[in-house]
């Protein structure tokens, strides 16, 4: 099951927490993966970690805000490999404030990588899986895709569009053999998030806050929602687009 031999899969984020973790997962089944990020070194350092475990990788500098360096990084995967099975839109940023502690500039920010900057690499990508007629997107949203979050109105209101955004891709593709997914992640204990922790007056506390927001009682792993992602790249997935798949420990229960 979940065999991604032969396939070619590009993640964007790669080079830490989710996107890492995706990427992994997904050479770990048979995929070469393309690591995309803004931050070389990191991506340099997934490669090499891929490569050590017997899988097939490369990494790709890439800022999905540049419309040009998408369009650039989808001429390269073609030129090399002629073709993607599997785009993983995973790259995001977020900002905390309601409407009055955010800016404009704040939004445009957000949107700029969230919305727009998965809007161009898939814009680039799909033209040469509607000539196969074949190819998988999972984009990341969050629970912030579905549910209103206290004090991250940008944020919310780019992931909610991500969700949009993925339907109506579902939906105008089913026919030439497309599917598109997102997945809307609840809190995952990342590198990005053990940061934001660190810098409270009692991080200890902090994290307990945070964790008890989920049913379950603690954040969600990397692993567990790169586990999703395979499933939905997979052909065990093959009847499923259009989905929203939350995977939040609860935060959305009873709400």
């Amino acid at each position: 099951m979940f065999d991604l031999t032969n396939r070619i899969a590009l993640v964007t984020g790669a080079a830490s927490g989710i996107g890492e973790a995706i990427a992994h997962t997904l050479a770990s089944r048979g995929a070469f993966v393309y690591v995309c990020d803004i931050n070389e070194e990191d991506g340099a350092s997934v490669v090499d970690e891929i490569a050590t475990a017997g899988g097939g990788a490369d990494f790709i500098k890439l800022d999905v805000a540049d419309d040009h360096a998408c369009r650039g990084a989808a001429d390269s995967v073609i030129g090399e490999k002629q073709k993607l099975d599997i785009l993983i839109n995973n790259a995001g940023i977020g900002h905390v404030g309601g409407i009055v502690h955010t800016t404009v500039d704040d939004l445009d920010r957000l949107y700029n990588v969230n919305v727009r900057g998965m809007f161009s690499l898939t814009k680039a990508f799909v033209p040469f899986m509607l000539e196969r007629k074949h190819g998988v997107i999972v984009n990341m949203s969050s629970v912030g895709g579905v549910a209103a979050v206290k004090d991250r109105i940008a944020y919310c209101t780019t992931k909610f569009a991500v969700v949009g955004f993925t339907k109506c891709l579902a939906l105008d593709h089913a026919i030439n053999g497309i599917r598109a997914n997102c997945i809307c992640p609840g809190r995952v204990e990342t590198p990005f998030v053990k940061a934001r922790i660190s810098e409270y007056p009692d991080p200890e506390k902090a994290y307990k806050e945070m964790a008890a927001t989920q049913a379950l009682g603690r954040m969600g792993k990397p692993e567990e929602i790169a586990a999703a992602a395979l499933y939905l790249a997979s052909d065990e997935a093959a009847f499923v687009t259009g989905t929203a798949l939350l995977i939040e420990g609860g935060f959305t229960v009873g709400k």
